[in-house]
């Protein structure tokens, strides 16, 4: 195909990507590295956290909840930010909170301090995987976002294992201010190229200028993205299929398979760490799917769901006191596709909104799994309280939300396809018009040179 035609299939004003935006994309996607070893770094130091702030098990439980609160807070008002003030500012400004908090973290003496240190790095934190999924939005053509989305939650599980191989030997050997202060220079050298050689989007593709003013910005912008029945079906996707894992990974996967499983804590790191590898092994494969075909996002997203429902079952019926180690490994490799399937909610939302609202709709439907999080984190620890301790009945509530998101699933496919069809039948009809008007212009000059 030559470049004049494939630039006429091509959507109006799709970038072309290649190796500066590579290069550039990649600057936001280690800022996002950093952001989650600091994030999941409280996972591998809730026994030194305990000790130094001389706090029970529920209290240490309230950081994870604190920063899921914040992170999840945060999603719509850094998607207005970034929609407003482009992604360079945001993922500098998330940076420089990350790593404030972190280094706090490393220093607070008491709990209170800790606790408002964690808020401000889950404040940081949040800044960060909106803006890269922009970047990738603005520097790679459609048709690779949803790779780039995929590789973007890849780097951020590698942060999670960097976290447990890395953090934690430091922190036995060294102690807790040394890793903690010590991590957090990574944040500082991230600022770097960040500052000094990220760009918000290619020459050529800057977005429409906005009136000037900020009256009424905030509201239509919340409005006009959650009136498309894509961003809704987004966040719906995100909602049903990411909790699963992230109920198991942040809080109660290690005292169910220890208390209620039986098995050693380094058998149960074990499979807590399958769970991150083959979330990592998955998401290029989702990305790749999703990439090549549309049509498979809801069969992937749905398939996910009943998948993990079906293994969550199997374990929690399973006669006896305890489960198989098979049937426990079959359930942590299908939990590991509980994230890259949550990347799909993305891949609706995207196509439905024009590009000055991409922040803002990926901020909503990014709320939806951590939402789901929060209400399945609080309903486990609620149940397992009321019941003495029975994990089958706690475990239960994963069904409950899973089949209230996937009955809005169902109900919003319809709309949002039909939607998402006129979209693209739009787009065509402008890249036809405007692959003529060239031609018509080439021909001209011909002439006229003739």
């Amino acid at each position: 195909m030559s470049r004049a035609a494939g630039a006429a299939a091509a959507a109006p004003g799709d970038p072309e990507g290649g190796r500066r935006a590579v290069a550039v994309w990649s600057i936001g996607v280690c800022v996002y590295f950093v952001a989650v070893i600091f994030r999941t770094s409280l996972g591998v130091a809730g026994l030194e956290a305990a000790d130094r702030f001389h706090v029970n098990a529920s209290a240490l439980s309230v950081f994870s909840l604190l920063q899921l609160l914040v992170y999840a807070g945060m999603q719509i008002p850094v998607g207005l930010m970034v929609d407003r003030l482009g992604t360079k500012k945001v993922l500098t400004l998330g940076a420089v909170l990350f790593t404030a908090g972190q280094i706090g973290f490393a220093l607070s003496p008491t709990y209170g301090m800790a606790l408002a240190a964690r808020a401000l790095l889950g404040c940081g934190d949040a800044m960060t995987f909106i803006s890269v999924l922009r970047l990738g939005t603005r520097w790679f053509p459609a048709r690779r976002a949803p790779v780039m989305a995929q590789l973007a939650g890849l780097v951020g599980m590698a942060g999670n294992l960097v976290s447990t191989l890395v953090l934690a030997p430091v922190l036995h050997g060294a102690g807790w201010v040394p890793a903690f202060a010590g991590s957090a220079v990574a944040g500082l050298v991230v600022l770097v190229p960040l500052t000094l050689f990220l760009r918000d989007q290619p020459e050529g593709h800057e977005p429409a200028p906005r009136p000037r003013g900020t009256g009424g910005f905030v509201r239509r912008q919340i409005a006009e993205s959650w009136r498309e029945p894509g961003t809704r079906l987004g966040l719906w996707v995100h909602f049903t299929t990411q909790f699963p894992a992230m109920v198991f990974l942040l809080l109660w996967g290690m005292p169910f398979l220890v208390e209620a499983q039986g098995l050693s804590r380094t058998a149960a790191g074990a499979l807590l760490t399958l769970v991150v590898v083959s979330h990592m092994c998955c998401g290029l494969l989702y990305g790749q799917l999703v990439g090549r075909r549309q049509s498979a996002r809801l069969p992937l997203a749905l398939g996910t769901v009943a998948l993990t429902a079906l293994l969550w079952a199997s374990v929690l019926v399973y006669p006896g006191d305890r489960a198989p180690l098979g049937l426990l490994v079959a359930l942590c490799v299908v939990l590991g596709t509980c994230g890259p399937a949550s990347m799909i909610g993305f891949d609706f939302a995207r196509p439905a909104n024009p590009a000055e609202r991409q922040g803002t709709a990926s901020g909503i439907t990014n709320m939806g799994g951590f939402i789901a999080t929060m209400t399945t984190l609080l309903a486990v620890g609620l149940l397992l309280d009321a019941t003495g301790d029975d994990y089958r009945v706690a475990f239960s509530s994963v069904f409950v939300l899973q089949a209230l998101g996937t009955a809005r699933i169902l109900r919003l496919r319809g709309r949002a396809l039909a939607r998402e069809r006129e979209h693209l039948g739009a787009l065509r009809t402008g890249a036809t018009a405007t692959s003529a008007a060239g031609l018509g212009r080439t021909a001209t000059g011909s002439r006229r040179s003739a």
